[in-house]
């Protein structure tokens, strides 16, 4: 007995970890600095800690009451319809549940290449089919409507990331729409907000209130500091509600990060301060790296180093974990994080050593 065929199924790859990295290069974890994984480096909300305190000894029972009251605070904080609002185990989940609500065996989705790899992986395990659109490094990566249409062949989803992972370069609005107006009526426009709040453009939620053929994806993971709970949502047109009860795990955000998230959705000076230093240490990255970097308004940097494995390795030997970007498609690119203003000046100054000591012949 074995399990269905998945040689056409990728693991994903995500950044490496403060323990796994100590443990192999023999270092303490308390001296290294982790920019591997678009991390809040200043925590969760303090408020989110707070309420799981105050909600530990309730795991006893199933989320339902904050599962409700977390779903009915997001719809008020966007002026949709509790009914629009799906809550999920990380933004992934709502991917899941919106391939599951959309996708039949050989439907296909459009990605973007370079993109994070779960929109495919997930069209997959549903039985679908993937094709790409491929975002050019000559150009910055700019994402703009005729790129996407370029590729579009009458897929049934197609994903938008803005700001987009890896590179940093946002959608605009209006583009967005251009997409979804030139799309056919039974296409679903995937808008994926995961670092949103770090970007200044305009939210695509307010389309779905005007159509039926646009969703947005937001987390907890990023500027709220969460990621370890898996807490995320979506955003869905209100003809979509009852199909979220179709599609959901039971009981699949769990009660603490229901209640951490709801606490941190009042900590505003807890996400203006994150906002504020992924800003920041964009500038002071972008200024101060010995290497060519894209315009970001996430809270990372995609530069371009030569040899991302090369450097990447040298720089965990140094103490400093960066996202090797090979997996993305990118070899010759490192994704940093944005982390503290003193783990940002550290973490360059010891890459543009890197950089110097590999000398690779790549100069901002």
């Amino acid at each position: 007995m074995h399990p269905r065929d998945l040689s056409d199924h990728s693991p994903y790859v995500p950044g490496r970890g403060v323990e796994e990295v100590a443990r192999d290069r023999g270092l303490d974890p308390d001296g290294l600095i982790k920019l591997s994984s678009n991390e809040n480096p200043h925590g969760p909300s303090p408020a989110a800690v707070e309420a799981i305190r105050e909600h530990a000894d309730r795991v006893h029972q199933y989320p339902k009451s904050s599962h409700t009251d977390l779903t009915a605070k997001i719809a008020e904080m966007w002026d949709v319809t509790p009914e629009q609002v799906w809550v999920s185990p990380g933004a992934d989940g709502s991917i899941d549940y919106l391939s599951r609500a959309t996708l039949s065996p050989g439907d296909e989705v459009l990605v973007p290449s370079p993109g994070f790899a779960y929109y495919a992986m997930s069209a997959r395990y549903h039985h679908g089919e993937v094709a790409e659109y491929e975002l050019d490094p000559a150009d910055g990566f700019t994402q703009d409507a005729e790129t996407v249409l370029s590729a579009y062949g009458g897929e049934r989803i197609v994903y938008v990331t803005s700001p987009h992972n890896p590179t940093g370069s946002t959608m605009p609005l209006a583009a967005i729409e251009t997409v979804a107006d030139a799309t056919a009526p039974e296409t679903l426009v995937v808008v994926d907000e995961a670092y949103g709040e770090f970007a200044e453009v305009d939210s695509a939620i307010p389309l779905v209130d005007e159509r039926d053929d646009v969703a947005v994806l937001r987390t907890f993971s990023k500027a709220y500091g969460l990621a370890g709970l898996r807490i995320g949502y979506s955003v869905v047109p209100e003809e979509w509600g009852e199909a979220y009860a179709r599609v959901n795990t039971p009981f699949a955000a769990n009660e603490l990060a229901c209640r951490a998230a709801l606490a941190a959705l009042d900590d505003e000076e807890h996400v203006a301060e994150s906002v504020e230093t992924a800003r920041w240490a964009r500038g002071y990255i972008a200024e101060e790296l010995d290497a060519p970097t894209v315009d970001s308004a996430g809270n990372f940097v995609l530069a371009r180093v030569g040899d991302a494995e090369r450097v990447a390795d040298a720089a965990q030997d140094r103490g400093v974990i960066i996202r090797d970007c090979t997996s993305f498609g990118l070899p010759e690119h490192v994704r940093i994080s944005t982390g503290t203003r003193d783990e940002t000046r550290e973490a360059v100054e010891t890459l543009n050593r890197v950089l110097a000591d590999l000398d690779l012949g790549v100069r901002a």
